[in-house]
């Protein structure tokens, strides 16, 4: 038996198993063949020829690490004998990339909600949103009683909830304040009823004072110490935003009104041969439309920023983004960690092995689009194009920064498998067949088939399933109600 495994680049020297090898099985990897001298399982990475002591190993025509010893042909690639050559903070020189003509076929538009606006919503949704952790379970109530009275009326009554609010400080407040804000300004959320306790640091006024004006006429408010009755009076107000949301109706746009916001969780050896470079092609698709796409992840660029910085539409936006990268490595240090504190035990049981492998599999959900904008945790996209976004690499709290910044639709990448959903239709994306054909709760579809169909066939059944998705059609996290917020605390606690 031959065992399959693909060398992405012709300068590599490592290439991915596309199935588990034993010691003595012949793997063909395109041109390249060798023997496995030891067992090597899916989705980890094989020796092409000796490496000596001390040389970059090459994946995706980049350095992903060096050889902590010399590692013979055939030999398995992994932490054993391989480690980051990541360290601190660095000076970093703008080398303009030539951009590329973005695709034209598949699927061109999408039935979603025109807001008043001009923004376009793929769900027509009241959420209720509380400004302290204190009526979490008041917002809960508020929301479960009403999505029951109000079913089939509109797409849903849903609760975001969050421990937050109070005994917090200056910008650790504030980056709460702004997430609620910008969720509070949704396209998706017809209607929101923001529920306050009333002594609260995160005081409700903040937050209205925030809103843009068009906004708050679908907004309405509770602070829960003066009211008699807050489960009444919350459902009276949520029934008066439903009131108001019915009236929208799906109309035809095109993708040039669809926000993307991208993501990958749970990554393994496969997710930047097969899941990500589709989601890249995604990204294309919109932003060639004239779109928007929002890519975040900070410390999982690390390694692989300079092809981002590379695609900055200008100087101004290139020095944006290294000081959003550099600031970032400032972050972990200033702690005492290390930047390259990174793969997580299960992309390292997936295969991947260093931060630097991870990130060029990562930035790759941005395919090649030009970095137009950089914002800061808590900000809106406002400009068309490939936007990157403040935030950490956590599933929940950049996903929820994702959904604050106004992406409508988010694409998640996994190898692993996750059951999480978040404000806006999360689109689940198994980076292989086998985790797709286990986890059919938790997938809504199988990039392992690019493996087989091309990746332009598999790239072209995607978008039709996300256009879909954006018409209404529910992802697997919202037939599972799995959706959650996480909002990231940075700053002391009183």
């Amino acid at each position: 038996m031959v065992a399959r495994a693909v060398r992405v680049s012709a300068g590599d020297n490592v290439a991915t198993l596309l199935q588990d090898c034993a010691a003595g099985e012949p793997v063909e990897a395109g041109d390249a063949s060798v023997v496995a001298r030891e067992a090597v399982p899916r989705g980890h990475k094989i020796a092409l020829g000796r490496i000596e002591a001390g040389q970059e190993v090459v994946k995706f025509g980049f350095p992903i690490g060096r050889a902590q010893r010399a590692i013979g042909e055939g030999e398995h690639v992994h932490s054993a004998n391989l480690g980051t050559a990541l360290a601190g903070t660095l000076d970093y020189a703008f080398r303009p990339s030539a951009p590329l003509a973005p695709p034209s076929t598949g699927a061109t538009t999408f039935r979603g909600y025109v807001r008043p606006d001009g923004r376009v919503g793929t769900r027509n949704e009241i959420w209720v949103l509380p400004t302290v952790g204190c009526v979490a379970r008041t917002a809960q109530r508020i929301a479960a009683a009403a999505a029951a009275s109000h079913a089939g009326r509109i797409d849903g009554v849903h609760a975001f909830t969050h421990p937050h609010g109070c005994s917090q400080l200056g910008d650790d407040l504030g980056g709460t304040r702004a997430i609620l804000t910008a969720l509070a300004d949704h396209p998706n959320a017809g209607g929101v009823l923001i529920v306050g306790l009333g002594c609260e640091e995160n005081q409700l006024s903040g937050i209205l004072a925030a809103l843009p004006e068009a906004r708050r006429p679908f907004v309405r408010t509770l602070v829960t110490q003066l009211a008699g009755d807050e489960q009444a009076e919350g459902e009276r107000l949520v029934a008066e935003l439903v009131g108001i949301a019915s009236q929208a109706r799906r109309e035809e746009v095109g993708l040039d009104r669809l926000v993307l916001g991208v993501k990958c969780g749970g990554s393994d050896g496969l997710s930047g041969l097969t899941a990500n470079p589709l989601v890249g092609r995604m990204s294309d698709r919109v932003a060639g439309a004239g779109g928007s796409v929002l890519l975040t992840e900070i410390p999982e660029v690390f390694g692989a920023e300079q092809i981002l910085m590379n695609r900055a539409a200008d100087e101004q936006v290139f020095a944006r983004v290294v000081g959003l990268v550099n600031g970032f490595k400032r972050y972990f240090l200033d702690h005492g960690q290390p930047v390259s504190e990174n793969p997580s035990p299960g992309n390292v049981a997936g295969g991947i092995t260093t931060l630097e492998e991870k990130s060029l599999g990562a930035v790759q959900k941005g395919g090649q689009a030009t970095v137009t904008d950089v914002i800061g945790y808590g900000g809106q996209v406002s400009r068309p194009g490939l936007t990157l976004l403040e935030a950490p690499g956590n599933d929940a709290v950049s996903s929820t920064a994702l959904a604050a910044a106004g992406a409508t639709a988010i694409l998640f990448t996994t190898g692993r498998g996750t059951p999480l959903g978040f404000p806006v239709p999360t689109v689940k994306i198994a980076s292989n067949s086998d985790l797709a054909a286990r986890k059919p709760g938790w997938i809504d579809f199988d990039a392992g088939r690019a493996l087989e169909d091309g990746l332009d066939a598999t790239a072209e059944a995607l978008l039709a399933r996300i256009a879909a998705i954006a018409s209404g059609e529910e992802t697997a996290a919202e037939r599972n109600d799995e959706r959650e917020i996480a909002i990231w605390k940075r700053g002391v606690t009183l």
